[in-house]
């Protein structure tokens, strides 16, 4: 039998690969809970008959964590090289990137959109920039020029490039935000784990009718399964705790 040669790979999934290559270094440990997202779905109708506006969910969730990372600086932080000689930055503000579905040159790819000034920013701002992101031309959007210009170079360059730029304490939050958020929601996903190159990541998965408890009766509610997958190597599993929780509570809260 003769082996079959294959073919390179397309070069718009370049930036995949290198970063998956860069966050070997990171040691995830992951976390769940359920969130009765209840007064999310009453607050996102409210907010629709009133201002035509529709919320996503993912924009509740980069709200929310973006708050309660900002009470939490040692979570709000990159950290960079293994046990030889780490370095860790902790940042004054919150940004949060959102892994997006979209197509590139052609091609189906995840981009990731960095939304700023989590800890300050209001609903309707993260539900603007998520729909100019959404609704944009990947290939003409500046958000996205990053990328594009990397897919030119050669593949040593670029994988060069991309990890210069991914070692840069000061440009990571800019590049890959503070935190993560992905979202398989929009499919029969349930819960998932990922990591999205920061200290933190969340998985947002479907919102689906459950039995719940309440007052010692069981009723139905609406549930999102959201994950946290954290770098061991910048916190330890009690924080990680209490930052999910948080935001759990901040839902629920809405």
């Amino acid at each position: 039998m003769t082996d079959t040669p294959g073919e390179p790979l397309p070069r718009q999934r370049r930036h995949t690969l290198f970063f998956l290559e860069v966050i070997r270094e990171f040691s995830p440990v992951f976390l769940d809970t359920e969130v009765d997202m209840t007064r999310v779905l009453a607050h996102r109708a409210t907010a629709l008959e009133s201002t035509g506006v529709r919320y996503a969910t993912t924009a509740y969730v980069l709200r929310a964590a973006g708050r309660v990372l900002a009470a939490h600086p040692d979570a709000n932080a990159a950290i960079r090289g293994g046990v030889g000689r780490p370095r860790i930055a902790r940042y004054p503000f919150v940004n949060g990137k959102l892994a997006l579905d979209r197509t590139l040159d052609g091609r189906r790819v995840v981009l990731g959109s960095v939304v700023p000034d989590l800890h300050t920013a209001e609903l309707p701002a993260v539900q603007a920039h998520l729909d100019r992101v959404r609704d944009g031309d990947p290939d003409r959007l500046e958000d996205f020029e990053g990328i594009r210009k990397l897919h030119r170079l050669p593949w040593p360059e670029g994988r060069r490039t991309f990890r210069q730029a991914a070692g840069s304490l000061a440009l990571r939050p800019h590049l890959t935000g503070t935190f993560s958020v992905s979202s398989l929601g929009h499919r029969a996903v349930d819960s998932f784990h990922s990591v999205g190159g920061t200290t933190t990541t969340f998985g947002v998965g479907r919102i689906l009718d459950r039995p719940v408890a309440r007052g010692g009766e069981i009723t139905v509610a609406p549930v999102l399964r959201l994950s946290l997958a954290f770098d061991h190597r910048a916190i330890d599993g009690a924080e990680a705790a209490d930052v999910l929780t948080e935001v759990k509570e901040a839902l629920e809260s809405v």
